[in-house]
């Protein structure tokens, strides 16, 4: 089994947001594969697929963006998955828009949701994919930039971004994230 969470705030206002690409790559990925969250008695809405092989967890956290990491050990005891077979997609502004980097483990990069995953599992050791939302903001105005919608000229781009995001979540589902990285290389061609 394999367990993907998507980091995001929850609620209406918060939605289209850029620090939303987690939720909206999942959401993605749900209608694609007509899957839908539901309510959890833990702190995160779940949607759950199956493949041939096994089941996989979709995670959105019901907590803010700051304390993802309540949900993703809620999660991975419940689903008594290794952090190996638990990918995190996040948003990154350290990358360009809608360019996609994967990790195997490492830092946070300076993302709270990955910090607090971080804190909370007591381990870096977990893959995660990256979804870039660019850097358009002044110095001190980055928590604005992040809690916005994409504007419509950016919105093309991220889609293309989170199709392919799709493609790697389902690589990552058939064979883990050696599989992931394997494909992504071809993927990012398209």
């Amino acid at each position: 089994m394999r367990l993907i969470l998507g980091i995001g705030n929850p609620g209406n206002q918060y939605h289209a947001t850029r620090h939303n690409c987690g939720f909206l790559v999942l959401d993605f990925f749900a209608q694609k594969h007509t899957l839908n969250f539901k309510p959890s008695k833990k702190n995160y809405n779940v949607a759950e697929g199956k493949t041939a092989q096994s089941g996989f967890p979709l995670i959105k956290p019901s907590t803010y963006v700051n304390n993802s990491g309540i949900a993703a050990v809620q999660a991975i005891e419940e689903y008594a998955v290794p952090i190996t077979d638990f990918l995190v997609i996040a948003d990154d502004v350290n990358l360009e828009i809608g360019k996609i980097r994967i990790r195997v483990n490492g830092t946070d990069g300076g993302h709270n949701g990955i910090n607090s995953i971080i804190y909370h599992l007591n381990s870096d050791s977990f893959p995660r994919l990256r979804i870039g939302i660019g850097s358009n903001f002044g110095k001190g105005n980055m928590a604005d930039y992040v809690l916005t919608p994409f504007p419509k000229d950016e919105f093309p781009i991220i889609s293309n971004s989170f199709e392919k995001a799709v493609l790697l979540i389902e690589e990552f589902i058939a064979g883990g994230i050696k599989q992931m990285l394997d494909a992504n290389s071809k993927i990012q061609l398209l």
